[in-house]
């Protein structure tokens, strides 16, 4: 399965002051593949440790964290020869050793000639300052599969190169177009985790018994999240979080507008109201990567952090896969793009997803009195509002008030219509699908 953030690996392998990675993202979203793929394909050999499943490692980094001493340890235990000149060195699960991630310090100083990559998924929730080589690692962070993975992990290469070929706001075909949003609409149900990709694809000759599968994973691997939160937090404080991760689904269908609406505190947890009796859950799930948080700006002003308050803000499920499957929404549903207002959040939560795993993006919202508009994002200085709407209707009253009170360079709708722009209305009109291409020059 090709994943894009192949490319980031390999730039970093070639940098000429490379420090250890660092790569962090939720579980399950495919950091253990990429990183083997990665050591096969571009090193001699690699050497994989993962420290929850083999704890005999652990001890090696209990003494001093010298990396000659350390990697001559690593290697009688593997009983193969590690070589720091040709060889990729990958500790995974890393949050179970924090001295582990501290020697990536001493990695950096004393042997850079050794490429280590180090992941982890709860990173954020385990591990303090003390244990953190400050400025000593490059950071990357994995998340679920774009909608453009997904279709290079499809078996129909024309459509992602005709996906991958866009690069102007010139309308596609038709056809082409009719194309894309049906497969869209397929990774609305299925998300991008790897493994419920792979369900999918490796049984679309019989959708219905494809899409059955992909549910019984998802409602697995939530399972799973629901666990670790028990594991790694306590049983009292792992009810909170899921009560709250639970309701984020709700919450999001909870304005008939069809816009995802402002947080609220209110009723998540019984016995429990206002943001800061429920800041440590929102944390912990937004360092786990099960969320994701995008702050309300009142105003379209740069920078925007001074226009943000701490306790107003949206939160989306870090998954649209995972996010159908809490919601219990039937995937035929989906697929006849016949679910009402929930179409609103939905597309809205499938763009915060892409801007984040494509730009990397801090999000913003923007919300002045009545008026809103969904994302804001700076582009080379200049404040861009992005509407969404999950249908066919662009009429965007908010979007006109932003316009007319900060007056951007142009605007940005997200739809179902095809792709195209209007000169004199300075708006660029993208199909939903097209998130990740923003912002086209």
């Amino acid at each position: 399965m090709k994943r894009l953030i192949s490319d980031s690996f390999e730039a970093w392998r070639t940098q000429t002051n490379r420090k250890p990675l660092l790569l962090q993202g939720a579980r399950q979203v495919g950091k253990t593949y990429s990183l083997k793929e990665f050591g096969r394909n571009s090193f001699v050999k690699y050497h994989y440790i993962n420290f929850e499943e083999q704890e005999r490692f652990i001890s090696v980094f209990d003494n001093d964290l010298c990396p000659a001493r350390i990697i001559q340890d690593l290697s009688l235990i593997l009983n193969t020869p590690i070589t720091p000149q040709s060889d990729l060195l990958i500790l995974d699960e890393i949050q179970q050793c924090p001295k582990a991630l501290t020697s990536l310090k001493y990695f950096c100083e004393d042997m850079p000639e050794m490429a280590v990559c180090a992941a982890g998924s709860l990173l954020g929730v385990h591990l303090g300052e003390s244990s953190f080589p400050v400025g000593k690692v490059n950071e990357l962070r994995m998340n679920p599969l774009t909608f453009e993975e997904f279709l290079a992990a499809g078996d129909n290469p024309m459509i992602l190169e005709a996906f991958k070929s866009i690069k102007a706001l010139a309308p596609l075909s038709e056809a082409l177009h009719l194309k894309l949003w049906e497969e869209f609409k397929l990774y609305l149900v299925t998300g991008g985790l790897p493994e419920i990709v792979t369900a999918l694809t490796g049984n679309r000759n019989d959708l219905f018994a494809a899409l059955q599968e992909v549910r019984l994973l998802q409602t697995r691997l939530i399972s799973n999240y629901v666990a670790d939160m028990a594991k790694h937090c306590g049983k009292q404080n792992a009810m909170h979080l899921e009560r709250l991760w639970r309701n984020v689904p709700a919450q999001l269908g909870r304005d008939q507008s069809g816009s995802a609406p402002k947080f609220v505190f209110r009723d998540v947890v019984p016995g429990i109201t206002g943001y800061q009796r429920l800041a440590g859950a929102i944390d912990w799930l937004s360092a786990a990567g099960l969320i994701i948080r995008v702050p309300i700006a009142n105003s379209g002003l740069l920078p925007f952090p001074a226009y943000e308050k701490d306790n107003f803000f949206k939160l989306f499920v870090f998954d649209v896969g995972i996010l159908c499957a809490l919601s219990q929404l039937p995937a035929k549903s989906v697929l006849d793009y016949n679910y009402g207002t929930y179409k609103g959040f939905y597309a809205e939560n499938f763009v915060a997803q892409e801007f984040t795993a494509c730009q990397g993006a801090n999000l913003t919202c923007w919300r002045e009195g009545r008026s809103e508009v969904e994302f804001l994002r700076e582009v080379d200085g200049s404040v861009i509002p992005v509407e969404v709407k999950s249908g066919w209707v662009t009429q965007a009253k908010s979007l006109k008030v932003f316009c007319d009170k900060y007056h951007p360079p142009y605007s940005v709708v997200l739809s179902g219509h095809n792709m195209g722009y209007d000169l004199r209305m300075r708006k660029h009109y993208y199909p939903l699908y097209t998130a990740s291409k923003f912002p086209i020059p």
